[in-house]
């Protein structure tokens, strides 16, 4: 399928974000329904949400609601001695008030990473400098670093002992350490919540929506130092999520049966990704046990091959070729993934 002119930079904003359905639909009105979304790196499978009283939708979180939801983000993801928890709905905006809440000025970002991190810091007027590997503590200039770990979307992740020790270091100087642990859920062995103390200039922040499949509830958190919380508090209010969703978070959170299944199930999938992929002649690059990151070739594009399927896949404007999938939710949907990379093959 070759697209015209004008549906070109309409076809772009697919390279942006994953969770775009709307608009690949528009551009692909022959693909077959229903649409299959692979670009987001979201559980297909939600936790189980239960019917919540209609009197959670009448009135504003109560604190005790609020404080109840970030207790249990604390059992399920660790809390050091000397930090707090702040809701935020979502970690996007999280990354969007980064920059208001330490201020601008020399910023690298570890990647290929996620690029929100880098739009926000630029939109700021920050200097952003884009790195290979964690910098030297002792040399460096920057004055604030951002590392994803599990890194999006190549899945890079850096041993909690080698990134504590990292940190230690860089924030020796007066220096902030971002750590944004959206995908830390498959991944807890490498999360610094699990520190006895963390280190005074490091943020870290987590996201209920990928692990649980919850994107559409928008709740995330935000981990400071203690004596920075208050600053957060006050910037996002007395509201930060809705009440219906710190029920729902707070009874997810604490679900560690379904925690526990849910893993064993996406690392079964994600080998399975794996494997239709493999045999259909995409090369691995990484991953985590939400999506995988897979090169093509022969210059085909797999946006637009699978697309014309109805399945739609996270590609990247740079590099070429790069293309990211996340996990179908069900065996029908699994189906429609081989035969899509059947055609491929062929």
């Amino acid at each position: 399928m070759h697209l015209k002119d004008e549906t070109r930079e309409t076809a772009a904003e697919l390279r942006i974000h994953g969770g775009r359905i709307d608009t690949a639909a528009l551009l692909y009105p022959s693909a077959p329904q229903p649409w299959i979304d692979l670009s987001t790196g979201i559980n297909p499978i939600a936790w189980p949400v239960p019917q919540i009283p209609l009197a959670r939708y009448q009135r504003l979180p109560l604190a005790r609601e609020m404080a109840q939801m970030t207790a249990a983000a604390a059992e399920a993801y660790g809390l050091p001695a000397n930090a707090a928890i702040v809701p935020v709905s979502g970690s996007e905006l999280a990354i969007r008030l980064l920059p208001r809440m330490i201020g601008a000025g020399r910023v690298g970002i570890l990647t290929p990473t996620y690029g929100s991190h880098g739009a926000a810091w630029r939109d700021a007027g920050a200097e952003v400098h884009e790195l290979v590997a964690l910098p030297d503590p002792n040399t460096h200039e920057l004055q604030t670093l951002i590392v994803v770990n599990p890194n999006n979307p190549d899945g890079r992740a850096i041993a909690r002992a080698d990134l504590a020790a990292f940190a230690q270091a860089w924030t020796a100087d007066a220096r902030r350490l971002i750590v944004d642990e959206a995908f830390a859920d498959v991944r807890p062995d490498v999360s610094l919540l699990a520190m006895p103390e963390l280190p005074v200039g490091v943020v870290v922040l987590r996201s209920l929506g990928k692990f649980f499949g919850l994107a559409g509830l928008r709740v995330g958190f935000v981990v400071v130092h203690e004596p920075e919380a208050a600053a957060w508090r006050q910037l996002l209010g007395d509201w930060p999520v809705s009440g219906p969703a710190c029920e729902i978070a707070a009874l997810a959170l604490r679900d560690a049966a379904w925690i526990a299944k849910a893993r064993g199930r996406l690392a079964a999938d994600r080998r399975r990704l794996d494997g239709t992929l493999g045999r259909a002649g995409l090369k691995l690059l990484g991953g985590t046990d939400l999506f995988g990151l897979f090169e093509g070739s022969d210059g085909i594009d797999l946006l637009d091959h699978f697309a014309r399927a109805g399945i739609l896949i996270r590609g990247f404007s740079a590099p070429a070729g790069r293309y990211r999938f996340g996990l179908p939710a069900d065996e029908a949907a699994w189906r429609r993934l081989e035969a899509a990379c059947g055609t491929l093959a062929a």
